[in-house]
């Protein structure tokens, strides 16, 4: 079964209407690890780490967050999806700052829920320091 269907979506950042998009889908058939590899052939990628640190983002193969790039006529679109147990939230941004933005929520939510985040944690994470507000490795956003 594919990973993903054709839907009207919006840009969270912008607000713009995006017809005809490929997002991911809910994937109840398999386990996380068999929708990891699946999604990788549509284009997309889990992020393990996250920050300068790499510290752990998501808590695998239960919660995972994957991501894409890619562009429409107005510029380039950056995807983020994230995976629940079979329960997938695809979201599109315009831009790179807010699709990081986006990714850093994520990763604050498990590292404040799970403890073992970076050292120092702020209540919210816009107080995050800016080094945990980034990939771990550029190539994977």
């Amino acid at each position: 079964m594919l990973a993903t269907a054709l839907r009207t979506t919006c840009t969270v950042d912008t607000h713009e209407i995006l017809s005809g998009v490929r997002v991911l889908t809910d994937a109840h058939e398999d386990g996380g690890y068999e929708w990891m590899e699946k999604i990788e052939e549509e284009g997309w990628l889990v992020c393990g780490a996250w920050g300068v640190d790499g510290w752990d983002l998501g808590q695998w193969p239960y919660v995972m967050v994957a991501v894409t790039k890619t562009a429409d006529k107005a510029g380039p679109l950056f995807g983020m999806a994230t995976y629940c147990e079979g329960d997938v939230k695809t979201t599109f941004y315009r831009t790179q700052a807010a699709h990081w933005a986006a990714i850093t929520a994520e990763a604050f939510s498990t590292w404040k829920s799970r403890s073992d985040g970076p050292p120092n944690m702020p209540e919210t994470a816009d107080q995050l320091a800016p080094e945990y507000c980034q990939p771990y490795s550029l190539n994977l956003c």
